[in-house]
């Protein structure tokens, strides 16, 4: 049997795994973890910036991930805070579309208040989703719901060729501020 492997299907569709690392999701501080521990997420980082840089769907990816959906994790070389700052510069805001329970309910010790996890997170904005988790007795997906529910109450999404509200930036206007982000350089 031989296994045929398209080249245009992209590397995060051949090896999930690697981009669907907590660790590239939310990256700790420096100052948070070992420098073993550092290493290995900087060999992690490369090795999916690598993939995806060459990966010939990534301008594409890059400005859909940007520009028309607010997608979380490591996509396009960039993680949710990267993308956070391309938007800014770029003055634009992304709205998420539906909104969909995630995750199965929390047993045991009832529902976890919207509230409580924007706490957490204030106080702790450099942890991950699964530490949050982790402090909360949630889930990460629990976790993950809230932030996204803040994100949706803060965004309001300006419908593109409305008079007075700007239009969506061009591909190269997201490539330019992609290229003065200094993970852009990683690999």
């Amino acid at each position: 049997m031989t296994i045929v492997v398209d080249p245009t299907t992209p590397p995060c569709a051949h090896v999930p795994e690697v981009y669907q690392d907590e660790l590239l999701h939310s990256p700790p501080a420096r100052a948070d973890i070992t420098a073993a521990q550092w290493d290995e997420l900087t060999v992690k980082r490369a090795s999916a910036h690598r993939q995806c840089a060459g990966c010939p769907l990534m301008v594409d990816c890059l400005y859909r991930a940007v520009v028309e959906v607010d997608v979380s994790g490591f996509v396009a070389c960039t993680t949710e805070s990267d993308r956070r700052m391309i938007r800014r510069q770029l003055g634009i805001e992304v709205q998420q579309t539906a909104t969909t329970p995630y995750g199965a309910p929390r047993i045991g010790g009832g529902p976890i208040s919207h509230e409580a996890v924007m706490a957490a997170r204030l106080a702790h904005p450099k942890d991950t989703c699964h530490q949050l988790a982790e402090r909360l007795s949630c889930s990460t997906s629990t976790i993950k719901r809230h932030l996204r529910r803040a994100r949706e109450q803060s965004v309001v999404a300006a419908p593109a060729g409305v008079p007075g509200r700007p239009a969506q930036p061009s591909v190269e206007a997201v490539l330019d501020c992609f290229d003065e982000l200094e993970t852009s350089r990683v690999a």
